[in-house]
């Protein structure tokens, strides 16, 4: 039997035993797990099962009551204007640390002292699975994070720990953004592990469930703050030893993507050129100088990425960017006069055309 299974079970039978209705969730009002007795329900109860959460409304309500502190259950009253039903929070501590809360809906107060301490074993027994399943996760994110390190021998000793946990192939994905929240990785499919390196959510996945879970952690991470988020995906990765050139794939892919979108390593074609650029002298000598005053001009070095991105289409180019074509061609003679380079040279036209594909993702 699984933890989770494990949980389920003791929630039901701490539902059976103080005769109402159960709901077991984390420190972070994420739903672990639940118990019917009777048809009594709230909104609060209804949402928390439908979303496998509670909102962040509810949560402040619950912990203005001390329960994040508290050692011994609390009575939440009730708000007969929200609908509310008063309710019974046992903690889930273990060590002195708040693992997560049991909730029973107790609006006639039936639960009595007495029957709480019958209960005891059960939150006790919660909180130990709780923190070991904490414990283990952050063993697991520890170990992938050695595996990142440019030391060899920290990455040798990572492999070693991880072989009989994680099985090639796999994927590696990244999530990046300005200021994100930490991802909770019990939301997660237990086949994921994650951790946090250089400022990346890192993810390893079996490749067939790799789009499905960066999904699911950008939408985790969405709930917590609302940020943009670039994803990337390298797959597959075929051992170990290669987790750390596969983020480092799996982030040039997420420097590309647009805000919500997950780019994939195979589809970066010469953007695979930035696991180049990561260095700032390699990152500045991809643009040669002569490009600098065209990058001055947006309209005219627009006017180049277009025209080059179109094989050099005079009609399709005048048609896209919807001018005349004898603007395309006063604007393609100054594009030339500002970088002295030849549009009609294919050497000169690889080295613009490669520039300005590049340009946008070096600084980011």
């Amino acid at each position: 039997m699984s933890e989770r299974d494990d949980l389920q079970d003791l929630v039901e039978t701490a539902a059976d035993l103080l005769r109402a209705p159960a709901t077991l969730e984390d420190r972070d009002f994420h739903l672990v797990a639940y118990a019917a007795h009777g048809p009594t329900i709230d909104p609060v109860r209804t949402d928390s099962i439908l979303h496998r959460r509670s909102t962040w409304e509810v949560r402040a309500r619950f912990e203005q009551h001390g329960i994040a502190r508290a050692t011994g259950p609390v009575r939440i009253p009730a708000d007969p204007e929200a609908g509310l039903l008063a309710r019974l929070c046992l903690p889930v501590r273990w060590n002195g640390v708040t693992y997560g809360y049991l909730w029973l809906l107790d609006d006639d107060q039936h639960i009595t002292p007495a029957m709480t301490a019958q209960a005891a074993p059960l939150t006790e027994r919660a909180a130990l699975l709780m923190a070991r399943q904490t414990r283990d996760r952050d063993d697991l994110g520890w170990k992938l994070a050695d595996l990142l390190t440019v030391r060899p021998d920290v990455r040798a000793q990572a492999t070693s720990e991880l072989a009989e946990v994680i099985k090639p192939p796999f994927a590696v994905a990244v999530l990046r953004g300005d200021d994100l929240a930490p991802l909770n990785p019990w939301l997660l499919p237990r086949s994921a592990v994650t951790t946090v390196w250089e400022g990346d959510h890192i993810l390893v996945t079996p490749p067939a469930n790799a789009v499905h879970i960066i999904e699911r952690a950008r939408q985790l991470l969405l709930e917590r703050r609302q940020s943009p988020t670039y994803a990337g995906l390298f797959s597959p990765c075929t051992s170990l030893a290669g987790i750390r050139e596969a983020w480092l794939r799996a982030r040039v892919a997420a420097r590309t993507a647009a805000d919500g979108e997950t780019r994939t390593w195979s589809s970066l074609g010469a953007l695979r050129l930035l696991r180049c650029a990561d260095d700032a002298t390699l990152a500045a000598s991809a643009i040669p100088p002569q490009l600098t005053p065209l990058l001055d001009h947006p309209e005219l070095t627009e006017t180049a990425r277009t025209y080059l991105d179109l094989a050099g289409g005079v009609q399709e180019t005048a048609r896209d960017l919807n001018i005349h074509r004898q603007t395309l061609y006063h604007r393609l003679r100054r594009i030339e006069e500002l970088t002295n380079l030849s549009l009609s040279n294919g050497q000169d036209r690889l080295t613009l055309h490669l520039a300005l594909t590049l340009h946008p993702h070096l600084n980011t």
